[in-house]
């Protein structure tokens, strides 16, 4: 899964994007369209030993972030635990000294979760 991010400032600054619904549709649209098949395997390996078939695990069709299956109409359950998997941003950060933004990527850690770990936004009396 592909990300893409700026290099945020504070804690603050991290969180307050992702409240939005622009922010979650972006975190869907990363999660379904990146081009890395590198978490794959922790992917697989993470959710079958939590008792998920491996025929029922499909990357970026059934697997993605909190924010992702919120963009989905969807929220996960609480109490349930996600795989952890590494997947690298696009950030951004002005050079002192000539005043130029420099582009650069750097790994984020994030966590995803199966459909199964989630329900309808709407439903569950949440």
């Amino acid at each position: 899964m592909e990300a893409s991010d700026t290099v945020a400032t504070s804690k603050l600054d991290r969180k307050a994007p992702h409240s939005t619904k622009a922010a979650r549709q972006e975190a869907l649209t990363r999660a379904v369209s990146g081009q890395s098949y590198s978490n794959f395997p922790a992917i697989f390996q993470g959710f079958a030993a939590k008792g998920i078939p491996e025929s029922e695990i499909k990357p970026r069709e059934n697997v993605f972030t909190f924010e992702a299956w919120k963009a989905l109409g969807r929220v996960v359950r609480r109490g349930e635990h996600g795989v952890k998997v590494v997947t690298f941003i696009e950030c951004s950060q002005e050079d002192k000294e000539t005043g130029e933004k420099e582009s650069f990527r750097r790994p984020w850690r994030t966590t995803v979760f199966h459909v199964s770990q989630t329900e309808p936004l709407n439903g569950g009396g949440r």
